[in-house]
């Protein structure tokens, strides 16, 4: 896959879970995908997520349960080599049991297979911003 290619389909991936659309999300990933949480965040305590039932179960499910909104925005998506992409970001959101809103800085690190599926994803988040909120 070119670097091109790749950033194409991570910006799906974002566009498609910015509208609801999971089973885009779950579509692109890898059957065996390794997905990593920032250490601390309390979502960290499921790492390795190993598969996209894993990821939706563990991760997508609980920012749904934990959250009244939780949303990306300011996205920009840097190519690298080796079918690796970098997104900066920030999350918008608001934790449904103390009615804490948050804007915490985040940077993901997306790896792809030559097939353009997902195989590995790591978030880098202010966690302490998420822990303050109640997230």
């Amino acid at each position: 896959m070119t670097t091109t290619q790749n950033i194409e389909i991570i910006d799906k991936v974002y566009n498609a879970f910015s509208t609801g659309d999971m089973p885009t999300v779950l579509g692109a990933m890898h059957p065996n995908i390794q997905w990593r949480e920032a250490e601390s965040n309390s979502l960290a305590d499921g790492n390795p997520y190993i598969g996209p039932d894993a990821v939706l179960q563990g991760v997508f499910a609980r920012l749904g349960a934990i959250h009244e909104h939780f949303g990306v925005k300011d996205v920009t998506l840097h190519g690298m080599e080796a079918n690796k992409v970098l997104a900066t970001l920030r999350y918008d959101a608001k934790v449904r049991a103390t009615g804490k809103a948050y804007d915490a800085q985040a940077a993901h690190f997306w790896t792809l297979d030559d097939d353009g599926k997902i195989i590995a994803f790591q978030q880098f988040v202010d966690t302490k911003k998420l822990a303050d909120s109640g997230a």
